[in-house]
């Protein structure tokens, strides 16, 4: 440890990269430092990202009886349309919560926690912009950027949270429109498509790809789509907004002004095309870096930026940009700084989209090993053959595994319905550990659970390849 600077490293921002990356580095008996610009710890995920918008959507799921487990079902319905203050009620709770237990886990490992926006004053000084201007220089050997993403503005006119919304908004509703435009169809666009549809809100997703979510399955994306459907969501794909406008008078809407010559008008838009890295305020250059025409930083396979002894993880970053591969690159950026060989991350990650019905997935996709020329069966277990998918009122759930045609490896496991985030980590352990569908075949799971659905889509992988 060098007496030269303030801290051995230094992390601007505290969401899941920031704060994994500060407490491997206490771990490993460093002077570490967190800076955080927000209100409270937790960065975009605790604030108005990952944790108030699934808390949103636990809430709709219990109050609306219109997800999978409770549109079926005689008991669990709501007594009308939810209000914002029904949905939104539990949020302050589970943040305040999670701000609890990160505060405490900062302390008990001793991080310095400091308040303020961070900007380079040269590759080793931070300078620290806290209330009311003052500031105050930091030095650090070592700097992990995890500064993560905002929104970005739509076209035509500024947000205002009330009409015209993005991502962030959406938390801080004081009331639901009758109808909405979401435009652009990533996973966050998805995401609060299905949620909104399931109240019973008008919903219209605009998208300019023909194909949303090239990365799902394509049998699991048009499953997500019909049910969607059901609810009366429009789909207009192939589409872009050029513009956005407000009506005059006292009722304001949003028109949307598509290239097609189309026009969308609707009590409030959702602008969810795209988001850009944090990394405007930094003053790169003074560090002697540049972001690309996004905001993200390039980084090796280390986690280092172009200036060894800076690194980036997380959203900055760009790809994958989930909450849980970013602490596990936090880490693993903390123990690159101190040459602590911890490996690379494992390459089957599971990706859980939390659309209602929700969708997860790790390994190959069809079109995957179809472009790759890889020969695979597949094994496909339905909720409604299910008896937990019964028990829960989920006819619409579905399972679906790939194995090798020759060697009965196990490539990928996709899963829409019921605990599809939560059900997938099974097959993760087994892709991981190198198994595949003998294992299925043999082994026994808890009944009735969903669980259940590993043994049905190996026996009908098994049947498939014994033909």
């Amino acid at each position: 440890m060098s007496a030269t600077y303030d801290f051995d490293l230094v992390c601007v921002g505290s969401g899941p990269a920031g704060q994994r990356a500060a407490v491997q580095a206490a771990k490993l008996g460093r002077r570490t430092a967190v800076i955080e610009k927000r209100r409270c710890v937790g960065g975009v995920c605790l604030d108005t990202g990952t944790i108030p918008s699934k808390t949103m959507r636990e809430a709709v799921v219990t109050l609306s009886g219109l997800a999978g487990r409770g549109d079926r079902l005689p008991w669990g319905r709501a007594e009308g349309r939810p209000t914002c203050d029904q949905l939104l009620a539990g949020i302050d709770k589970v943040v305040a919560r999670e701000i609890e237990v990160i505060e405490h886990q900062l302390q008990r490992n001793d991080v310095t926690l400091i308040g303020g926006e961070a900007s380079f004053q040269d590759p080793h000084t931070l300078t620290i912009r806290g209330e009311g201007g003052a500031w105050r220089p930091v030095t650090a050997e070592h700097v992990v950027l995890a500064v993560g993403t905002h929104p970005a503005e739509p076209p035509g006119v500024a947000a205002d949270g009330e009409v015209i919304l993005t991502s962030d908004d959406v938390v801080r509703l004081k009331q639901l429109p009758r109808s909405l435009a979401v435009v652009g169809a990533g996973v966050i666009g998805i995401e609060y498509t299905s949620v909104f549809a399931a109240l019973g809100v008008a919903v219209t997703l605009v998208e300019q790809r023909e194909r949303p979510l090239e990365f799902v399955d394509r049998e699991i994306v048009d499953e997500l789509f019909h049910q969607m459907r059901s609810r009366n969501v429009t789909f207009r794909f192939g589409e872009s907004v050029e513009s956005i406008t407000l009506t005059d008078g006292a009722s304001r809407r949003a028109v949307l002004h598509l290239a097609s010559g189309k026009r969308l008008v609707t009590d409030m838009v959702l602008f969810s095309a795209g988001r850009q890295a944090s990394t405007a305020a930094l003053n790169l250059a003074a560090a002697g870096l540049a972001a690309d025409s996004r905001g993200r930083l390039s980084v090796d396979r280390f986690y280092r930026t172009a200036v060894p002894h800076i690194l980036a993880a997380g959203d900055v970053i760009g790809y994958p940009s989930l909450a849980a591969t970013s602490s596990e690159q936090g880490r693993l950026a903390a123990c690159a700084a101190f040459g602590v060989d911890a490996g690379p991350m494992a390459p089957h990650f599971p990706i859980g989209i939390y659309s209602i019905p929700e969708m997860s997935m790790v390994g190959a996709t069809e079109h995957e090993l179809t472009a790759n020329k890889v020969p695979y069966e597949t094994g496909v277990a339905r909720y409604r053959e299910i008896a937990r998918g019964q028990i829960l009122g989920d006819h619409g759930g579905m399972f679906k595994m790939l194995f090798h045609r020759d060697d009965r490896r196990l490539l990928g496991i996709h899963c829409i319905g019921t605990g599809a985030t939560e059900l997938v980590h099974v097959g993760q352990a087994v892709l991981g550990l190198g198994g595949g569908l003998d294992y299925f075949l043999s082994t026994v799971f808890n009944y009735p659970t969903l669980a259940e659905c590993y043994k049905v889509a190996a026996l009908d992988a098994s049947n498939k390849l014994r033909l």
